[in-house]
């Protein structure tokens, strides 16, 4: 039976994602720095996100040096496929002059938020450097 299942295996097609073709530096390390995870945000008003990164360097998009890249804050939302431009649209926040920080207002409820950084394309890394998810609360 098991040589069964290993040759059936195999045999099935691998549809793994590969990550963009940017190295990410092996060390680095993405956080989101406020607000915390859990934290109560207030309803009606932006707030300030700020993204924390070390190890690595940020640069604008359309700029190819190595060991850097741009931010990309997840609101809502997972993370997007590895090997593909990351989306622009309302949950996929696109901080290509180089921010390192944003305000931003959410509507009542629960939300997560990420960070993903992107390289000068707007590709993921290889492999993906992101922060962990946290969820805000806005009442």
């Amino acid at each position: 039976m098991k040589n069964y299942l290993a040759a059936a295996v195999l045999m099935l097609p691998c549809f793994v994602a590969i990550a963009g073709g940017t190295p990410a530096p092996p060390n680095a390390h993405l956080y989101i720095g406020w607000p915390n995870n859990g934290e109560v945000i207030a309803a009606g008003k932006p707030f300030r996100v700020w993204f924390g990164l070390r190890n690595m360097g940020v640069a604008p998009k359309d700029v190819k040096y190595p060991n850097t890249g741009h931010h990309h804050l997840l609101v809502d939302t997972d993370l997007p496929a590895a090997d593909q431009v990351i989306p622009s649209d309302r949950n996929h926040l696109h901080f290509g002059a180089g921010e390192t920080e944003t305000m931003i207002e959410l509507p009542p409820g629960k939300h997560t938020l990420q960070l993903l950084m992107g390289d000068d394309k707007h590709i993921p890394h290889n492999p993906p450097i992101y922060s962990k998810k946290i969820t805000v609360i806005v009442k």
